[in-house]
């Protein structure tokens, strides 16, 4: 038997770092070498083009076999035995790289805005032959391989070359669409790492196992556009917030597919007036009761609902019948699950490798490390892709504040200041600046919006101004008010008027979402009905008031599954909504409402061309705090396209209340949230006021723990 050198064993023991080196077709003096590992085999011939075949001498038990090519050959097969059968395969070792020395470069430079085509698993036909190309970022890895259905799952099949700056990669043939598969790494001491799904991975097993999925994204079906201006400022925007897994559920309590969704949810959210739908994170995660917001494959829509063509199905879905489809995206941590991005490599790849930095205390996830190139790209490359491959409209970012600032949930000193010894994250602004511009750059017509919960300037203005570019913010301060002052009974508001003024104090310095969220009826915080002072009629009555305060205060308006017909009990993840409840009037009379409150703010100019700006918005009655009474004007882009908006706080009726309007002449009373078919008491101004005298006034009717629109008859 030939006598073997170090790297030939190192084959063998799979820990050979350049298995190209050794492996593969390579001419030694005046002969042409072939050598391959074929664990299992007991004969293995070279098989060249012309038909040729010259058999390999097994030099080592394991597999290993080592001979010459026939004379003026260049490309060739293997021809194994394994037992009474025989195989032709082609070897992985011959083919060329797959990263070109270009990919490399912006790799490096942490510039490359497709990296979702050439990392990952992705179908190719390599000089004439089918197969996957594998590509994974491990650059303190001494040796990765790729193990999966087409090599048994045997790490000594497929080592990998790296190239670069640390970019693993092989073609294996006759690999295909539909394969399992993950990494075996190798970490810097030698230490054998729980196999990895791969980070760019496009579909994955359902939980609890983990192996990722080789699929063709290319060929997954392009879904059509939403309408080119749906998330413009001066456009009405209404968004619908889902969790898939418990919008509804089937037979034994068991998830809807995307496709049933796509058959019922799109049409049900058209009627009810939204105009986008909002989906917590379809990423995939490991744990349900995550809800999506702790994600393992962020280039993966998880598999608890099907496969990734049938996510296109619902983007589809949405897109027919007028939806902008909005996703939350969670790139200010993830889960230290053993086959996920933490240690990915044996080191803090993805991740700060100080605890002070890199794990969040309150959620015991890891923190991305902003400040390394590739993560930065990893990530940017991420929001570019759900935009172009499924055509979603825009992306909603999870938890921002927690990114922003470096003592976030952090007691005195449990963090590490930045260079200037500031507690502001540097390195996350700078990502979060340079994810909004590229995303703008390259899909104009989406939009973003940032979670973020504290004053942070200038969130929702241009990069170019100083701000973070995001194109809205969720106005968490305008939501803690209000349901504060809502969940008073009403004769205690008068003590919380400041709680309805304030937020108009701020309501312009950034393009403001209104979110009633998943986080507001969840936790013990109870449904937003849960929270209503008074008995049931108050209670709804309650409700109906705020909501249409909602709709007509400034801003974008956002509002969680089931708070749209008054769920009682909390929402429960594992479990579908109360959909039983609309079988009551009560219940089905605020539905009817938030049908009626989005149609109305689709129609009117004044309640949505200049939700953004303050020409739109003039305080009418600021003072009566007493009579828990407010009043104001929306105004839209032409002077005449004006709405009154009147919100009685209070049990009473108020009668022959005076209230100042711009033009004389006659106003229609458009909606009364006190009407019969939402289950008022049909108190209100028989359909018209007139408005006269110098100084144009109306006397009103106001109808109780109710609130009134008026628009000037044109």
């Amino acid at each position: 038997m030939t006598k073997l050198t170090a790297e030939a064993y190192a084959i063998v023991e799979g820990r050979h770092a350049d298995p190209f080196h050794y492996l593969g077709r390579h001419q030694e003096d005046d002969q042409t070498v072939v050598r391959a590992f074929l664990p299992e085999a007991s004969a293995v011939d070279v098989v060249d083009e012309h038909g040729a075949t010259a058999a390999l001498e097994r030099v080592h038990d394991a597999g290993l076999f080592v001979g010459n090519m026939p004379n003026g050959a260049v490309n060739y097969q293997l021809r194994a035995r394994y037992g009474d059968n025989v195989v032709d395969l082609d070897d992985p070792y011959r083919f060329p790289t797959i990263l070109s020395d270009f990919d490399l470069y912006l790799l490096g430079e942490g510039t490359h805005q497709r990296l979702y085509d050439k990392l990952g698993a992705h179908p190719m036909k390599l000089e004439g032959v089918d197969g996957v190309g594998f590509v994974v970022f491990a650059p303190n890895a001494q040796r990765v391989s790729v193990v999966g259905d087409f090599n048994f799952w045997d790490p000594r099949r497929h080592p990998m070359r790296v190239r670069g700056v640390g970019y693993w990669e092989l073609f294996v043939p006759r690999a295909t669409a539909g394969d399992h598969y993950k990494f075996n790494v190798v970490g810097p001491q030698g230490q054998q790492l729980a196999l990895k799904s791969d980070p760019m991975a496009f579909a994955a097993e359902l939980r609890p196992s983990t192996a990722s999925i080789v699929i063709d994204e290319t060929k997954l079906p392009h879904p059509r556009s939403a309408p080119a201006d749906i998330n413009a400022l001066n456009r009405p925007m209404s968004v619908y917030e889902v969790h898939l897994g418990s919008w509804r559920r089937k037979n034994d309590n068991e998830w809807l597919s995307y496709r049933e969704l796509a058959e019922t949810l799109p049409r049900y959210v058209r009627d009810l007036g939204f105009t986008h739908v909002e989906f917590l994170p379809i990423n995939e995660h490991p744990f349900d009761g995550s809800w999506g917001y702790q994600p393992t494959g962020m280039y993966a829509p998880t598999s608890r609902f099907g496969t990734p063509e049938d996510f296109c199905a619902l983007v589809e879905a949405c897109h027919v019948e007028g939806l902008g489809v909005l996703l939350d995206w969670v790139p200010g941590h993830f889960p230290d699950d053993a086959h996920g991005l933490g240690m990915f490599d044996g080191t803090a790849l993805y991740e700060h490798a100080n605890p002070l930095q890199g794990r969040h205390m309150d959620w015991g996830t890891l923190i991305y490390n902003y400040g390394r190139t590739e993560v930065v790209n990893f990530l940017v490359s991420n929001a570019l892709f759900w935009l172009e491959r499924y055509n979603v409209d825009g992306l909603r970012v999870d938890a921002v504040a927690s990114m922003l600032y470096l003592d976030y949930s952090r007691d005195a000193g449990a963090w590490i200041p930045n260079k200037y010894g500031g507690r502001e994250n540097l390195e996350a602004i700078a990502f979060l600046r340079r994810f909004n511009t590229e995303l703008f750059a390259k899909f104009p017509n989406a939009t973003t919006a940032a979670e973020e919960s504290t004053a942070w300037p200038q969130v929702s203005r241009p990069v170019d101004f100083g701000g973070l570019g995001f194109g809205y913010k969720w106005n968490m301060g305008w939501m803690h008010d209000t349901l504060n002052y809502i969940s008073q009974d009403p004769i205690y508001r008068q003590y919380h008027h400041g709680s309805i003024l304030f937020g108009l104090q701020y309501a312009f310095t950034e393009n403001f979402v209104l979110p009633l969220s998943h986080d507001e009826v969840v936790h013990g915080k109870k449904s937003l009905i849960g929270r209503m002072p008074g008995d049931d009629w108050q209670r709804f009555a309650n409700l109906r008031a705020y909501y249409a305060f909602m709709f007509g205060h400034p801003g974008k308006k956002l509002m969680f599954m089931g708070c749209e017909f008054a769920q009682e009990r909390e929402w429960n993840h594992d479990r579908s909504l109360d959909w039983h409840l609309l079988e009551q009037d009560k219940h089905k009379g605020i539905q009817s409402l938030i049908r009626d409150l989005n149609e109305l703010y689709r129609q009117q100019p004044a309640l949505h061309e200049l939700d953004c700006d303050p020409a739109g918005f003039e305080w009418v009655i600021t003072e009566d705090a007493a009579s828990n009474v407010f009043a104001w004007l929306r105004k839209g882009a032409n002077p005449r396209a004006q709405c009154l908006v009147v919100v009685n706080f209070s049990p009473n009726v108020y009668r022959d209340y005076k209230v100042r309007v711009p033009f004389p002449g006659r106003w229609r009373e458009v909606l009364n949230s006190d009407a019969g078919i939402y289950g008022g008491g049909n108190v209100g101004n028989g359909g018209e006021v007139v408005a006269n005298g110098l100084v144009p006034g109306i006397n009103l009717t106001l109808p109780p723990l109710a609130a009134v629109f008026l628009v000037p008859e044109l």
